[in-house]
């Protein structure tokens, strides 16, 4: 058995009993799983990527992938990939103190504005952070911030400071807005992003990141319906026999595979640090897979999958969810655009080529 297998078979079998179905309609009216969150925690999955110096397991990217692919399978309510992967990663390498509980950042980070004054002692910021995972549970919040000569800060801003705006997203997942006004922050907490640390790559690590709960998400929907269609009957016989229903499966199977390739292509880039081609490139390639797999899906499942009581409803929610975080399709779009289209006509070639490298 391969190390990523026993990952999958090691999470698959907490997440089944700490993220069932029915816990996950619970976390939807009731936010955190503090049991599932404490158990990823002492498994020591939170943080997989993160060197064993910095309280992390000592894994790479490859196995985040793994690890992000089975909790979006799950719809885990919980941000693992806001903690290890954007937070402890961001702070571990600006060489700031990783504090206790978990970490998070803005779904929006990178369009955020928050500025940092100096003050004695340390920093005041100001600025409002949008639809933050989980702030409520967090020890602190990872802020990048401009200075007052425009040079980019990384600030951890720690449990109570600031103002807490309570939301959700459609899947019921905690997602607050955090109000700095003037909120002092000392010196220690403090430092200059380092280069590949910047809020523009902590954006792209989360397009990233979504896309890899995207695939596993998509993965499970594929399991969901494949398994409805063969047992549900009609007329005598298994709905997939009918032609409508089995193009409506493989229409599912197809965005699933499409996302799980181009989410393996973009890890295995992200090395280096994720550039724009591969974030733009996997969050649009995801986002529509989520879009297009749901609707098949709940197309092939009919009024069940509407359904409170059935998975396929907390799955395809958080779908809806994820693809908007961290930048749209539309967003990721645009920018992909303009970054093509700044370019001469001859290296456009060369950019393409070079985007579709495999693992």
């Amino acid at each position: 058995m391969s190390d990523h297998n026993m990952l999958v078979e090691a999470m698959g079998a907490l997440l089944s009993v700490h993220s069932s179905a029915d816990a996950v309609r619970e976390a939807e009216r009731s936010g955190f799983r503090s049991g599932l969150w404490a158990a990823l925690v002492e498994a020591g999955f939170t943080r997989i990527s993160l060197p064993v110096a910095a309280g992390g397991s000592g894994g790479d990217l490859a196995d985040e992938r793994i690890a992000l692919q089975v909790l979006g399978g799950f719809a885990a309510p919980v941000p693992v990939a806001e903690d290890g992967m954007l937070g402890a990663w961001a702070l571990h390498h600006a060489g700031l103190e990783i504090p206790a509980g978990l970490l998070t950042v803005s779904t929006t980070v990178g369009r955020d504005r928050v500025e940092a004054v100096p003050a004695p002692g340390g920093w005041t910021l100001s600025g409002r952070l949008a639809r933050v995972p989980f702030a409520a549970e967090a020890g602190a919040v990872v802020v990048p911030a401009t200075g007052p000569d425009g040079e980019e800060l990384l600030v951890a801003v720690r449990a109570g400071m600031g103002r807490r705006e309570p939301g959700t997203n459609i899947a019921g997942e905690p997602r607050d807005t955090v109000v700095l006004d003037q909120v002092a922050v000392p010196s220690e907490h403090v430092a200059l992003a380092p280069p590949g640390v910047s809020a523009q790559d902590l954006r792209r690590r989360g397009a990233v990141a979504r896309a890899a709960l995207i695939s596993g998400a998509l993965a499970r929907v594929v399991e969901l319906t494949a398994d409805y269609t063969a047992e549900r009957q009609q007329f005598g016989r298994p709905i997939v026999r009918f032609q409508a229903v089995a193009h409506l499966l493989v229409e599912v199977a197809e965005h699933a595979r499409l996302a799980q390739v181009a989410t393996g292509v973009a890890f295995a880039n992200a090395e280096s640090g994720p550039n724009v081609f591969d974030a733009a490139t996997v969050k649009i390639v995801a986002g529509e897979a989520a879009r297009g797999a749901a609707r098949a899906a709940h197309q092939a499942h009919g009024a069940i999958g509407m359904t409170r009581e059935y998975e396929l409803g907390g799955l395809t929610r958080r779908l809806w969810s994820w693809r908007d975080e961290f930048g749209s399709d539309r967003q990721w779009s645009l920018e992909l655009g303009q970054q093509i289209a700044g370019r001469p006509a001859e290296q456009l070639w060369p950019l393409i080529a070079d985007g579709v490298r495999t693992p």
